[in-house]
């Protein structure tokens, strides 16, 4: 099964398989984006957590597009306010939507939304018959192994920006544990108190086994 992976700067991606994927939706104020919000045209939004730099434009993209947005129960609900279409889901819960898989992970982080409290953070391993990891905004952490070796994600988009996530050194801790052969970098160089060097992250990477693709925003990275 081929996947088309798009990186729209930050921690968005489109990943168009089975269905089209949209997650963490930041554009309009994103300094990095190209893509306008009327050219995003998902079939399901996930949002990992409520911080505006992930769930920006995820309540204007769904109200025009009638796609729901997955998120934690509390953040669901506050979506919900807006009356867009939600899924809720909570870490170690998988949704079943039309033919893919989306399971929630933990992740080491904190999670608000305009303010109010959003519940926690997560990260996501979506299965349309390749197995993406999606780790949010995230440190690493011991149970990296265990999705590792239980979820199996064949690609892992991860972090490096540090300061608020991990930095290039915790991902290749977070990659010794997950054992993917593929990974691509997120989360860095869009503003300056989260620059990294994507091509150290690769060539660390390649030192345990893992290929790093390097995204260049809008794109399309085919797996």
């Amino acid at each position: 099964m081929t996947v088309k992976i798009t990186w729209h700067g930050h921690a968005c991606f489109s990943i168009e398989g089975k269905k089209n994927v949209l997650i963490d939706p930041f554009i309009k104020d994103n300094p990095v984006a190209k893509v306008k919000l009327e050219d995003l045209n998902p079939d399901l939004i996930l949002v990992t957590h409520g911080h505006y730099d992930h769930a920006a434009d995820a309540v204007a993209i769904a109200k025009r597009t009638g796609s729901p947005i997955l998120s934690v129960f509390e953040l669901s609900e506050i979506f919900k306010e807006s009356g867009v279409k939600t899924i809720d889901i909570n870490p170690g819960g998988t949704v079943d939507f039309d033919g893919i898989s989306v399971k929630a992970t933990i992740a080491t982080h904190s999670s608000s939304y305009d303010g109010r409290y959003a519940g926690n953070p997560v990260g996501y391993v979506i299965d349309m018959g390749r197995r993406i990891y999606h780790a949010g905004d995230t440190g690493y952490f011991k149970d990296m192994e265990i999705i590792g070796s239980v979820d199996r994600p064949e690609i892992s988009l991860l972090p490096i920006g540090g300061h608020y996530t991990m930095d290039v050194d915790g991902a290749v801790e977070a990659l010794k544990m997950l054992r993917s052969p593929i990974a691509i970098p997120m989360h860095y160089n869009t503003f300056d108190v989260i620059k990294a060097d994507p091509i150290r992250f690769k060539n660390l990477a390649a030192t345990i086994g893992t290929y790093v693709i390097i995204p260049e925003i809008e794109k399309p990275i085919d797996l």
